[in-house]
């Protein structure tokens, strides 16, 4: 399977109600697509995640060491894409773009062989995973406490059992819309609190020890990527288990925060971390530390896809008769091109959803989406 073209495709939507973490607001939602097209006609296709526009220029930059490659030698293109552009590019965007890459390349190679991703990444441990809701970002009109609390039952009567919960604005008002999420599903739905790197240690310790008594499953990126000290003092300065990883790249990057137990869980983007090849072998690694591994999803059908064949072949850890159960990340939050990209959306069911059984990646992408929403590439 020579591979003859290398495209990237940039969409893009507006939103009818702009949204804001910690740090972005959201007037528009984007997604960097690859198609991979082999000279027989098969097309693999994956995502990257981040900004769409210069990840596309990077997937356009690796074209030409892509053209004419065979594209079932998947671990050697890994490390020669890695090693081109390792001296600038060990993080970031160098890294996002070859996720998308290495996706691609895993569905072709399903499709070659006429299976699953997940069975040739060594079989499923399990066909469904529970998710979880992403979603209560902070709106620009109204008040936080009622129409997260509000959009947070809305989740729970769709079948959910978990929400993770957008925080890292206000130590005090976090905390507050916090303590009433709890105290309106009660004490069976699982609460999870991310603050998109927002706090600095101080804050985040007071954050995490006002709501100790209110049952967090994690605390989710509480400082910058970067300061693995704080993590440090953040994870023994309050209870709450300390979860981060969607902005950390590669099992070399992983590979300290594992050393150094930065954290408790470990949350690595299929679409970032360098794809489908790089995440096993993180979640691999945090195995072998005794570290949880929750990947982080934020994308379209193609990334939902492939977490969901990563999760399908996590192991157990601990292994045990009951084991706990992985965790999908479901985002509920507006974004017109997520299932519509897919001519079959992957969607839940009372939380619960199914992972893709076709070849490659299970999913077959729609044209008349990926042509209405598409934006200019470079």
């Amino acid at each position: 399977m020579r591979i003859a073209e290398v495209k990237a495709h940039v969409l893009e939507a507006e939103l009818a109600r702009p949204f804001s973490s910690s740090f972005s607001t959201f007037r528009t939602r984007t997604a960097c697509l690859v198609e991979i097209t082999c000279e027989d006609g098969t097309t693999g296709w994956g995502e990257c995640l981040g900004p769409a526009q210069p990840n596309a220029a990077v997937v356009a930059a690796c074209r030409p060491l892509l053209l004419g490659r065979d594209a079932l030698a998947i671990e050697r293109i890994w490390m020669e894409l890695y090693n081109q552009f390792r001296d600038q590019g060990q993080k970031g965007l160098a890294v996002t773009a070859l996720s998308g890459i290495d996706i691609a390349l895993w569905d072709l190679r399903g499709k070659r062989f006429e299976a699953p991703v997940h069975m040739l990444m060594g079989g499923a441990l399990r066909r469904e995973v529970r998710a979880y809701a992403t979603g209560t970002f902070r709106r620009d009109a109204g008040r936080r406490i009622d129409y997260i609390v509000e959009e947070v039952l809305g989740y729970v009567r769709e079948g959910f059992s978990s929400v993770k919960l957008k925080i890292g604005f206000n130590v005090e008002e976090d905390a507050a819309v916090i303590r009433a999420c709890r105290e309106a599903v009660g004490r069976e739905i699982g609460l999870m609190i991310d603050a998109n790197h927002g706090y600095d240690a101080i804050e985040a310790i007071r954050l995490g020890r006002l709501v100790a008594d209110c049952d967090i499953g994690w605390f989710e990126e509480p400082v910058v990527p970067e300061d693995l000290d704080s993590y440090l003092e953040v994870r023994r300065g309050q209870p709450i288990p300390v979860a981060g990883g969607e902005t950390w790249y590669t099992r070399f990057n992983f590979r300290e925060v594992l050393a150094r137990r930065a954290v408790d869980i470990v949350q690595p983007d299929v679409c970032g971390a360098g794809g489908l090849s790089e995440a096993k072998k993180i979640a691999d690694m945090a195995s072998a530390f005794g570290v949880r591994c929750v990947p982080h999803v934020w994308g379209t059908g193609v990334a939902i896809a492939a977490a969901l064949q990563l999760l399908a072949v996590l192991p157990d850890s601990p292994p045990r008769h009951e084991p706990r159960e992985v965790l999908l990340e479901f985002d509920r939050t507006e974004q017109p091109f997520r299932q519509a990209i897919l001519t079959e959306p992957i969607e839940h069911s009372a939380g619960i959803v199914r992972v893709p059984e076709g070849p490659g990646l299970g999913i077959t992408i729609d044209p008349t989406t990926l042509k209405r929403f598409r934006s200019e590439a470079p």
